[in-house]
């Protein structure tokens, strides 16, 4: 970092701090109007800070409004943030009244340095670090943006709290652009536009569990057609493993370990079952069902496998965090000396499929968590080698400490839409414990038995969460190759309806997605009918269209292309297609 970006935004730790210093500006104004109110966290996180309370006042709205104008007036006051430690005894007296704060220094490391934070009358349990000043923070740059329930220390057995979340920029034209991209995040919710463009529902009698209607199943099933198509050009062959399998196989794989609290559970003819969470113990009994020689590596296994992950109904959120999904998985088998090469053109792969989409990304290696199977030394080895694959192909990469799978370091792809959000959606797991465990083989060129490394790795990662993060990306306005409904045939007249149907025919023979608008209304209310649905292209045809044999197409950007002939206009959609352009 420049030091003169040092206490700028593009400073993530000081971005960070700015943010957990918001949180208590935001607490010492609740407490001033609201002195009843109990506290109990108030992090930084990504974008902003949340702080939960315990509250008889509901924070509605005008609450909120409220406290904004007492954090600007802290902001104003310029108080000095000082910090200071305590024993034990000391800290426990003096947050008497907090019992969140006496629940948090009860469950402390004996040896833990107790530390607060003091501005003005106001002093927080914290560890910190934070800014020097309340007058450090812009007043009229502060946003509190809603107001929900959290259970105290994520247990839905606990308290139910009231979470405020708010952002703070250092320029009031930040917060501006900020606030402007919210809204747009909103008009373009993928849960909005599914219910209207008739994607996709929830429903009650399954929450959590997605339910695809017809013309989003046009949307599923051509995106996992260029799915299968890209895997078949790549040396991909496809497989597919059971939904439900025994729990000793979840045992031994070591998912049972660190997955059983997520995981649905059965009883067949008397033994315990369990529905697969993941897709990789079934891959490797796939791998098991006949001898391998190095000839044959690496081998690359694709599924498109349904898996079952028990979420806590707070969490879910549209196809987002959902009960069920599929994940576009592979596992990879190879030597060790092939490992650098197949990254590589794992990574290849992702390149070809986000651009198609669009999409830009970044690259964490995460690393070795504290929970994991294995020796440091092969982990070392493993990580070093994901280093080396994405360097060599001139890629940049942050470290992600501790966060990598319980069997293997792996590389987690963050893509980013057209609002700049970023999602993690394609990740490359190396592994070299899974082998071991299954017991897995091939015959090397000497004839003797080795083990093979695996591969796990997903591209698009959920499916469904990939359409949720697509129809946000685009606004529901997907391009034309990947449209539900690529063409609209908007006859003028009842006379035209007839010539309408026979335009609307020869476009279907030729492969593509075409509907009629028989409905006796104005031309004008059914172009913004096929506007609203995102339709690529619109057909309108009328009395001169029949007489001539032409097509009058218009565009839903574009606008209006002009009169021509039915197979001018085949070539445009066409090319549009095959290509699969952004349009």
């Amino acid at each position: 970092m420049a030091e003169n970006n040092l206490y700028t935004f593009e400073n993530e730790e000081y971005r960070k701090t700015y943010w957990h210093t918001c949180s208590h500006v935001m607490a010492q104004a609740i407490k001033r109007l609201f002195p009843e109110v109990k506290l109990a966290i108030g992090p930084a996180i990504a974008e902003g800070w949340y702080y939960d309370l315990d509250s008889p006042v509901s924070f509605t709205a005008e609450i909120l409004v409220q406290i904004e104008a007492e954090m600007r007036k802290i902001c104003k006051e310029k108080l000095k943030l000082e910090r200071f430690e305590l024993p034990r005894q000391e800290a426990l007296e003096l947050m008497k009244d907090e019992p969140y704060k006496i629940e948090l220094i009860n469950d402390l490391p004996e040896d833990a340095v107790i530390s607060f934070y003091k501005q003005g009358e106001f002093t927080d349990l914290c560890a910190g670090p934070h800014l020097d000043s309340t007058g450090r923070i812009k007043g009229n740059a502060i946003k509190l943006l809603s107001c929900n329930a959290a259970y105290w220390r994520g247990d839905s057995n606990r308290q139910t709290l009231q979470r405020i979340y708010g952002i703070a920029f250092p320029k009031k034209d930040e917060l501006d652009a900020y606030l402007q991209r919210i809204e747009e995040a909103k008009r373009r919710d993928h849960r909005k536009l599914g219910k209207e463009l008739g994607l996709f529902t929830f429903m009650e009698e399954g929450p959590g569990f997605p339910f695809f209607l017809p013309k989003g199943m046009v949307l599923r099933n051509t995106l996992l057609d260029y799915w299968r198509g890209v895997h078949k050009r790549y040396g991909y062959v496809e497989i597919s493993t059971p939904m439900i399998l025994n729990q000793e196989l979840w045992h031994r794989s070591g998912h049972w370990d660190h997955y059983k609290d997520n995981m649905y559970t059965t009883v067949i003819d008397g033994e315990d079952y369990a529905v697969k969470p993941m897709n990789c113990p079934g891959g490797m009994l796939v791998y098991k069902t006949q001898p391998h020689s190095y000839r044959e590596l690496p081998l690359r296994m694709a599924e498109l496998g349904l898996v079952h992950r028990h979420e806590m109904s707070g969490a879910l959120h549209g196809l987002f965090r959902v009960r069920c999904f599929t994940q576009d998985d592979a596992h990879i088998f190879m030597t060790w000396d092939q490992m650098e090469s197949e990254i590589q053109n794992v990574v290849r792969l992702f390149d070809e499929v986000y651009s198609v989409f669009g999409l830009s990304y970044q690259i964490e290696v995460s690393t070795m968590p504290e929970d994991h199977i294995g020796d440091e030394a092969t982990w070392d080895l493993a990580t070093e080698t994901l280093k080396n694959a994405i360097t060599a192909m001139g890629k940049d990469y942050v470290i992600n400490e501790g966060d990598g799978a319980f069997y293997g370091p792996k590389l987690d792809f963050h893509i980013a839409d057209c609002l700049g959000r970023t999602w993690q959606c394609g990740t490359i797991q190396l592994d070299m414990q899974m082998p071991e465990r299954f017991d897995l083989e091939y015959t090397g060129p000497d004839g003797e038995k080795r083990r093979p490394v695996m591969i796990h790795r997903v591209v698009l990662g959920s499916i469904e969460r990939f359409i949720g993060v697509i129809t946000e990306h685009f606004a529901g306005a997907f391009p034309t190759w990947l449209s539900p409904v690529q063409v609209k045939v908007l006859p003028v007249t009842d006379r035209a309806a007839e010539y309408a149907d026979q335009v609307a025919a020869h476009l279907d023979s030729q492969g593509y997605r075409v509907e009629v608008d028989h409905r006796s209304e104005k031309l004008g209310y059914k172009i913004r009918e096929a506007r609203n649905e995102r339709v690529p292209y619109m057909l309108i045809v009328g009395d001169q269209d029949m007489e001539n044999g032409t097509v009058s197409p218009r565009h839903r950007t574009d606008g209006d292309l002009g009169a021509m002939s039915l197979d001018s206009f085949e070539a445009i959609l066409k090319d549009v297609v095959d290509s699969k352009a952004q349009k």
